[in-house]
């Protein structure tokens, strides 16, 4: 079955980076859009970054937009969000969601179905 694994997550200090990693099994991910997602407390999630690897399209929110680089290595099954200039708004519950293709890009944020378990980014002086 579907299953993806989110790692990766931490404490940082203002300026640092994080790299996460989604690990996926029970399917190949060039069938597959993946995106990244985050909740910070009492805020709504909201959909940061999202690949289809088989089209080579990328989309950021704007936000994250020149700060944050989304990939996968194809070799390991696993999708990852480098995430660089962390600012302390970047707080929140990290998640890696897929879905099957639907066209050549991975838009919309709002169909994934499948969600792999969340990692806490921190990111504080």
């Amino acid at each position: 079955q579907v299953q993806l694994v989110g790692s990766g997550g931490g404490l940082v200090q203002p300026d640092g980076s994080l790299r996460l990693s989604c690990a996926a099994s029970g399917f190949t991910l060039a069938d597959y859009a993946v995106g990244w997602f985050r909740q910070a407390p009492g805020k709504e999630r909201e959909g940061v970054s999202c690949i289809s690897s088989r089209y080579g399209f990328t989309y950021y929110e704007d936000s994250v937009y020149g700060r944050f680089t989304i990939s996968v290595d194809n070799a390991k099954n696993t999708v990852y969000l480098q995430m660089h200039s962390l600012k302390p708004e970047d707080t929140a519950v990290y998640y890696c969601a897929a879905r099957p293709n639907v066209g050549y890009n991975c838009l919309p944020l709002s169909e994934y179905q499948y969600w792999g378990q969340g990692t806490q980014v921190t990111v504080s002086s």
